[in-house]
């Protein structure tokens, strides 16, 4: 397992915002001590029910992750391509 800051436009880590990889090479976006969300090797990505928008400083860095704004998880999330689950149980 390999874990990795995030880091801001100017290449400086972000304290709190990790990108875990592990032997499977699935990425985990994970904010303080919550996994946000997934993205699992064969293309699905899910995203934490209860903490994918938690905050604006968690969107931020979602967003970055999953390189796109709000408007297009939205989206897929309503269109089922991302799915909602439980990522911190």
């Amino acid at each position: 397992m390999k874990v990795k800051n995030m880091t801001s436009t100017r290449g400086n880590k972000i304290a709190n915002q990790f990108i875990i990889t592990d032997d499977n090479n699935d990425m985990t976006f994970q904010s303080y001590d919550s996994c946000i969300a997934k993205k699992i090797h064969n293309g699905l990505i899910y995203l934490d029910e209860t903490y994918w928008d938690y905050s604006v400083t968690t969107g931020k860095y979602r967003n970055q992750f999953l390189g796109e704004d709000i408007a297009d998880t939205r989206k897929k999330i309503k269109s089922g391509e991302y799915i909602l689950t439980d990522l911190n149980s």
